[in-house]
């Protein structure tokens, strides 16, 4: 990861979250032509350096959403109802979406920040943080978000700033 630690990452995320906002903000409303391509390059020099087992910040303070398909999937796992598994792990937002009951995630591994049920987890966790979608337009409100959380996210918003202003 290129941050050294997790509190490093908050500290930058406090000095520069308005200034990485505002970029977002910008880049919505004029985004460039090749934006898509632009983010596929910088998506891999990203993850060429992060190692999200070593951070898992994203299980500790998010939840994903759970669609149906995940909730059977996990609960077949798990030998159990999909009733079963939502009374146990799961809850209702204001929104009507299925939730993690408690944070950090249930199924994280806390001493190795591996998930429990990787090769089953949610599509939502699967997707995350969504770096490399195409018609990345139509994601970067969720880099809004996901840029106080995610080390890889700040890392691309970052590196996107750097070349479209650059250029």
């Amino acid at each position: 990861m290129v941050f050294k630690t997790i509190q490093r990452f908050n500290t930058l995320v406090i000095e520069n979250k308005r200034k990485m906002k505002n970029f977002l903000t910008r880049l919505e409303k004029n985004p460039p032509k090749n934006l898509d391509a632009i983010a596929a390059t910088i998506s891999e020099e990203v993850w060429q350096e992060t190692n999200c087992t070593s951070c898992g910040n994203c299980c500790k303070t998010m939840t994903p959403t759970f669609s149906t398909k995940d909730i059977k999937r996990i609960a077949v796992h798990f030998e159990i109802s999909t009733a079963s598994f939502k009374s146990t792990y799961l809850h209702k937002d204001k929104s009507g979406d299925w939730m993690n009951v408690q944070q950090p995630c249930p199924f994280l591994e806390k001493k190795t920040n591996l998930c429990s049920i990787y090769t089953i987890r949610p599509a939502d966790c699967a997707g995350f943080p969504y770096l490399n979608k195409q018609k990345m337009k139509h994601y970067l409100h969720v880099h809004h978000q996901n840029l106080a959380y995610c080390p890889a996210t700040y890392r691309m918003v970052e590196k996107l700033k750097e070349q479209i202003i650059n250029n």
